[in-house]
């Protein structure tokens, strides 16, 4: 069979993923970035035979049948919709849109295309979350009522290396992203166990400002934010975006009226599957401690263990690949309705926050009349590519900005400028 040719947008992020796809036998044929440096760190990557593009519309014109979007985090629905429209298959990284209206645009150019659009939210396919699937799916937790998910993932704040690698402009995304918006790592595993789709949302921050002498030109305090929804089957999530507090790791628990599971906080893929005495499925314990194997899991375990996100990363690919053998769209949490929901998650359990802790009511993208609400919905916390300022304070207290001191670091130990 004729390997399916991918092409990818963004030289850092996806073209490491790019090497998945090599792995589960896709043909990485173009890479596209308009930064130099990153273009050239992404082909070395990729290996030989990448064309290198450095304008998007060329990039469109290479024979090839599907684009993974991996630019810059808020800014993937303009060009997924361009590629959908071109009939290429998407895989788009990270967040599916950074605005409302771009949500509506999205899922109508998916509903026209006959391409594939698919969210490349890996963490459902790491080994602990698809054994919890499993075990919901298997029935014995009863009906699930309450699901948790934590992504904590901290930086030391002195880290210089990571500031010019990630944080490279005083404008940079990274400086204006609400902590509600990067939440797919918490809630996307959630949806992917128990099938729950949020309806309405509420949210709170934990604020807390770093000192002056941390080089940070970040335009928010905050270091996490927790969010709560209702979902269509009456059960509640809690969850964070991409939070900094503790110790990084990643944690889930799901609970039904028979029984509980959790990942184990630090402990790798280690399972505590729980019951009550009176509840426990015959040859179960009360408490069973799972640890869990690739070998045991998957045919492809030495091709899953090359790849990074505890495996994830093949797994998705993988999926995304057979999505496209098989003409079909991928299930939910992947499909088009479900990223445009959790995007929705992200940006209104913001103004949430903003609003004091008024819940939130999602919109159905399926329903014309939620997507008349909001098709006019431009709101954003970011600096737009032609150099617009935000429209929307991306601090839980709009009043925040990084010092004068933290700025004068950052310009000085991060961009290289020379500081009076």
């Amino acid at each position: 069979m004729k390997k399916i040719r991918i092409g990818i947008l963004g030289g850092g992020r996806s073209a490491t993923q790019g090497k998945s796809f090599l792995l589960a036998g896709a043909d990485i044929v173009a890479l596209c970035d308009f930064h130099e440096e990153r273009l050239q760190n992404g082909l070395k990557k990729l290996g030989e035979g990448v064309t290198p593009y450095r304008n998007f519309d060329e990039f469109l014109e290479h024979d090839m049948d599907a684009v993974i979007i991996g630019n810059y985090f808020h800014e993937h629905a303009p060009y997924a919709i361009r590629c959908l429209r071109r009939g290429l298959h998407v895989y788009s990284e990270c967040m599916s849109n950074g605005t409302m209206a771009e949500g509506v645009a999205l899922v109508r150019a998916a509903e026209e295309s006959k391409a594939i659009y698919m969210l490349g939210e890996n963490f459902p396919f790491m080994l602990f979350n698809l054994e919890m699937q499993r075990i919901c799916r298997e029935g014995t937790l009863g009906r699930i009522l309450y699901a948790e998910g934590e992504y904590n993932h901290p930086v030391n704040p002195y880290d210089l290396e990571f500031h010019k690698t990630y944080i490279y402009t005083l404008d940079h995304w990274r400086n204006y992203t609400p902590r509600t918006y990067y939440l797919t790592h918490s809630l996307a595993p959630l949806m992917a166990a128990t099938g729950a789709t949020p309806k309405r949302v509420v949210a709170f921050p934990c604020f807390a400002p770093y000192g002056d002498d941390v080089p940070m030109a970040r335009q928010y305090a905050d270091r996490a934010s927790v969010m709560m929804t209702m979902n269509d089957d009456d059960s509640v999530f809690k969850f964070t975006g991409c939070s900094t507090f503790g110790a990084h790791g990643d944690s889930y628990r799901i609970c039904g009226t028979e029984g509980q599971v959790e990942n184990l906080r630090g402990m790798g893929n280690k399972l505590m599957l729980r019951y009550n005495a009176w509840s426990k499925p015959e040859g179960m314990e009360e408490d069973n401690l799972l640890d869990l194997s690739w070998e045991n899991f998957d045919q492809d375990a030495e091709l899953i263990k090359q790849t990074g996100h505890g495996g994830g990363d093949y797994i998705i690919a993988r999926y995304f690949l057979n999505c496209i053998k098989e003409n079909r769209q991928p299930d939910m949490p992947y499909d088009v309705y479900s990223a445009t929901t959790m995007a929705s998650v992200s940006i209104l359990a913001h103004r949430s926050i903003l609003d004091g802790g008024k819940p939130y009511d999602l919109p159905d993208f399926r329903k014309e009349e939620d997507r008349k609400q909001y098709e006019n919905d431009h709101l954003s916390p970011y600096y737009s590519t032609d150099g617009t300022p935000p429209s929307f304070p991306c601090s839980s207290r709009p009043e925040y900005r990084a010092s004068e001191a933290q700025l004068a670091k950052f310009r000085q130990l991060v961009l290289g400028e020379t500081v009076e």
